[in-house]
């Protein structure tokens, strides 16, 4: 938990430099790029070896990343110092959130019983865009258990249209004698 507090503390840092900089876009493609380096684990070992002098990964670090921002580049000197480099994902990850939301697309999990196909998922983003004010890019997944209907997720929201949850809240109203 403390972990992701501290991945959108770095990412809100980083957008609103970005943001003053003009260089959104830009910063983007840096952490990606780094965070690439983040999930290769010989690399990770490597950086989170205390027996390696800062120098070395430093050296390391300016050979791999190449050509990129100064300051991303001085985020990642950062995170190594403070043994944080494992966390870029996280950052890389909230400041596209960030990114998305200062562009006006939400982000929409939805989980269905059986797969949507791409009519299906376009009418759907059209339909929660519509409800939230937003583009909406949709991440679908299946799960049975919903039985029918679904279940969204929509910028911190959840709206739960399954038959599942709908086939509880009837046996509960009849278990309460709530039907007349």
């Amino acid at each position: 938990m403390a972990r992701r507090v501290y991945a959108r503390r770095y990412a809100r840092a980083v957008f609103e430099i970005a943001l003053e900089k003009k260089e959104l876009d830009r910063w983007r493609a840096d952490l990606k790029k780094v965070a690439a380096l983040g999930e290769d684990a010989a690399f990770m070992t490597l950086i989170e070896n205390p027996k390696v002098g800062f120098d070395k990964k430093e050296k390391l670090l300016a050979e791999l990343l190449g050509d990129i921002n100064p300051l991303a580049r001085n985020l990642v000197y950062l995170l190594v110092s403070r043994g944080r480099l494992a966390m870029i994902g996280d950052i890389a990850d909230e400041y596209h959130r960030l990114l998305d939301s200062y562009r006006g697309i939400e982000h929409a999990e939805v989980i269905t019983a059986v797969p949507l196909d791409a009519r299906e998922k376009k009418k759907l983003e059209e339909h929660l865009g519509r409800v939230v004010g937003k583009k909406i890019v949709l991440e679908a997944s299946v799960d049975p258990g919903v039985v029918g209907g679904m279940i969204a997720r929509v910028g911190g929201k959840l709206l739960d249209g399954s038959t599942h949850s709908q086939l509880l809240a009837l046996k509960k109203e009849l278990a309460t004698g709530g039907l007349k």
